[in-house]
């Protein structure tokens, strides 16, 4: 669990590399030296934006490459700007976002044989899903049980968002849980 300090100051850290990104073109530089110790481990993170209640853009990444603060200030810029799915941010959007940061476990793999193993290994509201088979690969992050409140309805719409059939299910499916803090 992060404090109040650390998670204002990852939120903090999030809209300032959006304000850096709209004038340089990448995201903010990051100077570790001057931050608590508990935002300095490698973790991966996922950030989301949201304009009027609507996403307005999400980044993120389920492997821990660079210390927290970096990969949060990379992901916010990615978020408002290279999302493929809208238009990069402009500046007068800026104070109408809100902006929600996870803080992702490792992954872990789930052995089942099955999609009816898997739905009774899920922990709604608790378990972010990743799902793989080749080239095929997707996750939903815990808060999506906020909408997809039913297992079944979660693996099949997170297969879907995959490139897969609803009712697909082979050997070579592997799935992956995790879980976040998320503010």
């Amino acid at each position: 669990m992060f404090s109040k300090q650390d998670r204002q100051t990852l939120k903090t850290l999030a809209k300032q590399s959006i304000e850096y990104g709209l004038q340089h073109g990448c995201p903010i530089p990051i100077d570790l030296t001057g931050l608590a110790n508990t935002l300095k481990p490698h973790r991966a993170t996922f950030v989301t934006l949201e304009k009027n209640g609507k996403l307005r853009g999400c980044i993120g990444m389920l492997e821990a490459v660079h210390p927290l603060a970096m990969d949060v200030a990379a992901n916010s810029y990615a978020a408002a700007f290279t999302d493929s799915r809208f238009k990069p941010v402009n500046k007068t959007e800026i104070d109408e976002l809100d902006i929600h940061l996870s803080i992702l476990s490792p992954t872990e793999l789930i052995i089942c044989l099955s999609e009816e193993e898997l739905i009774k290994q899920l922990r709604p509201k608790i378990d972010g899903l990743v799902l793989e088979d080749g080239y095929h690969r997707a996750t939903f992050l815990p808060s999506v049980w906020d909408s997809l409140t039913e297992p079944v309805d979660f693996v099949k719409q997170l297969k879907l968002k995959a490139g897969l059939s609803a009712d697909y299910w082979s050997e070579g499916l592997y799935a992956y849980r995790y879980t976040s803090e998320s503010f």
